[in-house]
């Protein structure tokens, strides 16, 4: 055991950031594959419910995916105009208008968005048919006109390519791929993200991640809409969609174009900064400090005041359960550079 150095911290220009404690389990300091089996032990072990797929799933899509600026609606999957009076390119419809009977001309019903025939086997209606992660509203016509088709890439609104295939829509292929990504992540052997999504696997390692969906998570970032969605189906299952938490653990997996790294952590430019980070930063308990680069870092750690606080430091392993509620820095002095911070103790 060693007691944290003292040094001085300028708050005002610090650059916080945060990982939930949901992945505190997670070694952030691995890639490709292994980090890819981390998240698929978390999100499975973490998914406690299996939702019945009638009613409870139709009970929590009418939550999770309710329109934000009309609470009266829920937003269709691949719809895209409210104003041509035509249901099958609707963008929203009255939370209510759920189809439960053959003819569903003008209402809504559940998409699959990783089809369930594309499955090996095929999902049914349970644990994967019914995970509420993969599952959206979608105008009736339109779901049908997708069918199983596998994903392609395109511009412009959903449309079926000049291949055959599915094209999304602009603004819901970022959706998509987030998706695709949970659903591999999850039921790997069940759901691979290459029976489902057309073209190259050339950024990814082992070739197992479509090109398409490393682009589309990349080019359509996270909306406010998927994050409120990813919280309320987490409630009511249990798990989480990483991809959508943050973005950038697609790039640390599969490599492709570099991804909006939500914690601010993954990304950071230097080699020092790649490899030095804590978690989790939301704890009641101990936070660990990841450092491979250099070892001689002094560790400090201020209250939200400013006043220093003397915790030992065991193990690479800070622990907060001591102290009082609140807001603590961290702070990292190393030779050549300096990183603080932000852990939240409850």
């Amino acid at each position: 055991m060693r007691k944290l150095t003292f040094g001085f911290l300028l708050l005002p220009f610090i650059v916080f950031s945060q990982i939930p404690e949901y992945y505190n389990s997670i070694d952030f300091s691995e890639t490709g594959e292994d980090l890819k089996n981390q998240l698929t032990q978390l999100i499975d072990e973490t998914h406690s419910v299996d939702l019945i797929y009638t009613p409870e799933v139709w009970d929590v899509l009418k939550q999770s995916d309710l329109n934000p600026e009309d609470e009266e609606t829920v937003l269709l999957i691949y719809g895209y105009d409210d104003n041509d009076n035509i249901p099958q390119t609707d963008r929203s419809r009255d939370v209510d208008l759920s189809c439960h009977t053959s003819g569903c001309i003008g209402l809504w019903n559940r998409e699959h968005v990783y089809p369930k025939s594309l499955g090996t086997p095929n999902l049914g209606t349970e644990l994967a048919g019914a995970d509420a992660h993969s599952l959206r509203p979608a105008d009736s016509q339109m779901n049908s006109s997708r069918g199983n088709k596998p994903f392609e890439d395109g511009s412009g609104t959903a449309t079926i390519t000049s291949n055959g295939n599915f094209y999304p829509g602009d603004e819901w292929k970022g959706d998509v791929a987030r998706m695709m990504m949970y659903m591999y992540v999850r039921y790997p052997s069940q759901c691979e993200a290459s029976a489902v999504g057309v073209g190259a696997t050339s950024y990814s390692d082992f070739g197992d991640m479509p090109d398409v969906f490393l682009e589309w998570n990349t080019e359509d970032p996270v909306s406010e809409f998927e994050k409120t969605r990813n919280n309320i189906v987490a409630d009511a299952q249990g798990n989480r969609n990483p991809f959508i938490d943050n973005p950038f653990l697609a790039t640390r997996i599969w490599n492709g174009p570099e991804a909006e790294d939500t914690w601010d952590v993954l990304s950071t430019v230097s080699q020092e900064e790649q490899i030095t980070f804590i978690y989790p930063t939301i704890t009641s308990d101990c936070v660990t400090i990841h450092n491979n680069f250099e070892q001689n870092q002094q560790v400090t750690i201020f209250s939200v005041t400013g006043t220093r606080v003397d915790v030992a430091l065991e193990n690479d392993q800070v622990c907060l359960d001591g102290l009082t509620s609140g807001i603590y820095f961290i702070s990292l002095q190393g030779v050549s550079s300096q990183q603080t911070f932000k852990v939240l103790k409850r």
